[in-house]
């Protein structure tokens, strides 16, 4: 996203939180009279990768003109591309390119690789006072060994959020009562799902044919978040990088009841690559999803190659359990330093500096959606006060994605040895059993039988402790 020269945000920062950019600021200034050329490797596309680019030419142009500072980038695909492909690097693959100076990383990927040696600890390239001005949780996502080590650099950081096809809710809205209070709890969405099911069902003489209402993106984060909200955390990590399994029974039980039993019903769907997908062929209503993918929302639901209709969005806070205090999912890649010259070092630092400063990072958010990662840019105050124009539909997004993340606990998972393939587990094995006995279901009914015909076997006590014993067995596997 293109942006007019920017004024200093005034009063965002008293001088020991300022990230100061100048001379003199310790080991992370860059002072070389050879030019230095550091690459980026990024699973950005799309706004994200245009806004990154935008902040990466204009600090080539001034700042890393001045320092003799080249930075470019290369966005390597999606997340799994960029893992894959740093991984073949890292272990020098044929084929494969030279390692970056900069990848983006989450927590898992990060850790694998400083287990190779191959990451810099930049604890001992900041102050206390820069240390100061990150959110302090954002730091601490990259402190693998607990003693204040930063492997992970933060530069953009999400939550979860609810996204809502305004123009078609209205109409649901206005003949049944359904509210937006009713979706901000878990259970309550269960009922108003259940509702728009049986709703759009009346509307046709076929049986059984009610539309789904609501999808998730990512499962894990259902099932890590929700579980934190009743009293357990799953994968329980160590500062010896242990972890500790914590399948509470009785709580996943209440993460089944909430989505394996309303999806086999059909109030729930998950058709396309991603839930802005299925809000685009009018296959749900609403979803819940990173507040980053609000810039993936259609303007249009396409019912058909000839039939299709204008849609506004809303956005609501991420519905939690019902008095259970919320939880918000912690997530968004962080900047990972690899080892090499320290020149190079300094300089991947100098840029990293320059892009978190608040005038900096609060252009990249608004362009991207993905919230700033200092104190004095994470509040909508800083973002309204920038130079940098906010849409209706980004003021939304980022005004609800901070206030979640100022207000609620965040939560994100320690890194652990088999944490990747663990975390697989919980985004697959219930989502991947629901979408398969829908399928089911859909075919009895189109058969004759009734709901309840259809999909009564999936619902029992057995069919859950059968699919409870198996996951837990595949999980004890990871622990330790």
């Amino acid at each position: 996203m293109k942006h007019t020269a920017r004024k200093a945000v005034a009063g965002l920062m008293g001088g020991a939180m300022l990230l100061s950019l100048c001379a003199g600021c310790g080991r992370s200034t860059t002072q070389t009279a050879d030019p230095v050329d550091i690459t980026i490797w990024t699973y950005y596309n799309g706004n994200q990768l245009e806004s990154f680019n935008a902040m990466v030419q204009e600090f080539n142009n001034t700042v890393g003109k001045e320092k003799g500072i080249t930075v470019s980038v290369s966005s390597q695909g999606d997340v799994n591309d960029l893992e894959t492909n740093v991984l073949n690097a890292a272990n020098g693959k044929v084929g494969s390119d030279p390692m970056p100076n900069i990848f983006s990383a989450y927590a898992d990927t990060a850790y694998a690789m400083d287990k190779m040696g191959l990451v810099v600890d930049l604890s001992e390239y900041l102050t206390k006072q820069e240390k100061a001005a990150y959110v302090d949780s954002y730091l601490t996502e990259g402190d693998f060994s607990g003693n204040g080590s930063i492997k992970i650099f933060p530069v953009a950081k999400s939550t979860e959020l609810l996204f809502l096809n305004e123009t078609d809710w209205q109409t649901f809205a206005q003949a049944t009562g359904a509210s937006y209070e009713d979706l901000s709890t878990i259970e309550g969405l269960v009922r108003t799902a259940e509702s728009y099911y049986n709703w759009t069902d009346a509307k046709t003489e076929t049986p059984n044919d009610g539309k789904a209402f609501f999808g998730r993106d990512a499962m894990a984060n259902y099932m890590l978040a929700g579980a934190r909200e009743l009293g357990c955390t799953i994968f329980d990590v160590g500062s010896d990088g242990k972890m500790t399994l914590h399948f509470d029974k009785d709580a996943v039980r209440t993460l089944w009841d909430n989505y394996y039993v309303p999806y086999v019903k059909g109030y729930f769907s998950a058709a396309g690559h991603f839930r802005s997908d299925d809000i685009k062929t009018g296959n749900i209503l609403c979803y819940v999803g990173s507040n980053s993918s609000g810039t993936f929302f259609p303007k249009q639901v396409m019912t058909s190659d000839t039939e299709s209709h204008e849609i506004a969005m809303t956005v609501l806070p991420c519905p939690s359990f019902a008095d259970a205090e919320p939880v918000s999912v912690q997530q968004g890649a962080g900047m990972v330093v690899t080892k090499g010259d320290e020149t190079e070092v300094k300089a991947s630092l100098e840029f990293l500096k320059w892009f978190t400063a608040p005038e900096h990072n609060i252009a990249f958010s608004v362009g991207s959606a993905y919230l700033p990662v200092t104190k004095a840019a994470n509040n909508m105050t800083a973002i309204r006060n920038s130079d940098v124009e906010l849409t209706p539909e980004m003021e939304q997004i980022l005004t609800a994605a901070t206030d979640a993340v100022n207000h609620n606990e965040l939560y994100t998972t320690m890194p652990f040895a088999q944490g990747q393939a663990a975390r697989k587990v919980l985004e697959y094995a219930l989502s991947d059993l629901a979408t398969a006995d829908r399928a089911t279901v859909k075919a009895r009914l189109e058969q004759g039988q009734t709901l309840a015909e259809a999909a009564g076997e999936f619902l029992t006590d057995a069919y859950f402790d059968a699919w409870y014993q198996e996951t837990l067995a595949t999980l004890k596997t990871m622990e330790g």
